[in-house]
């Protein structure tokens, strides 16, 4: 019984966490088509971010479930994972704006589409893929709750993967260069900022609609 409890928790944190991650990428690249005179990020640049994240959620299956939710049975609530995507999703878009900004004002990569999708590469995989460690608890991540160890090892193995392909002999297939290294401590200060913002939207989302 606890087993099941656990599998379908896992269930759970994965539909919220595609339901988010998709919803927030959709609402960043219509923005970003409309706004920009290229394509933000190439069409194999897209399968490929897609396909890593994909991988390090193969991980979800393995990780750890909080007590209080296992205490308990629970009811599939299609609702609450709507609710959950609508408040979260729209966060990661806001620190893709952000990279955009960066890259156009900062890097002058309005003249150079191939620097500004690389750095929205890198950016979308490294938040989208570390956010799992926020999501995948009601708690203080790390602090109240600990991820398993296979879901810790393949977040950050794909997310050093993802910083490592601008300089790596794939690169030029995939349409990516090299990135400044101003870019790296502004992407730092943005990935802190976006998990602390997630961190006391999930708290409230999960209070202010009683969500498991």
């Amino acid at each position: 019984m606890i087993e099941g409890r656990r599998v379908f928790g896992n269930v759970t944190k994965y539909l919220r966490m595609a339901g988010s991650s998709n919803f927030g990428n959709m609402l960043s690249m219509v923005g970003a088509s409309a706004l920009l005179p290229f394509l933000p990020m190439a069409p194999v640049q897209i399968l490929f971010n897609n396909l890593l994240y994909d991988i390090s959620q193969t991980a979800v299956a393995t990780d750890n479930v909080d007590a209080e939710f296992l205490a308990r049975p629970r009811r599939w609530d299609i609702r609450g994972v709507g609710r959950y995507m609508l408040c979260v999703g729209p966060l990661s878009s806001i620190f893709d704006y952000a990279t955009f900004a960066l890259m156009a004002f900062a890097f002058g990569a309005l003249e150079h589409p191939a620097l500004f999708q690389t750095g929205w590469f890198v950016e979308s995989l490294l938040s989208q893929t570390l956010i799992v460690h926020v999501i995948r608890t009601g708690r203080i991540p790390f602090v109240e709750s600990r991820p398993s160890r296979p879901l810790l090892i393949m977040t950050v193995a794909i997310a050093l993967f993802g910083a490592w392909l601008p300089y790596s002999p794939a690169a030029a297939a995939l349409g990516l260069v090299p990135l400044p290294a101003a870019y790296w401590g502004a992407l730092a200060a943005m990935l802190a900022a976006y998990l602390t913002l997630t961190q006391w939207v999930k708290t409230w989302v999960l209070r202010r609609f009683r969500l498991d």
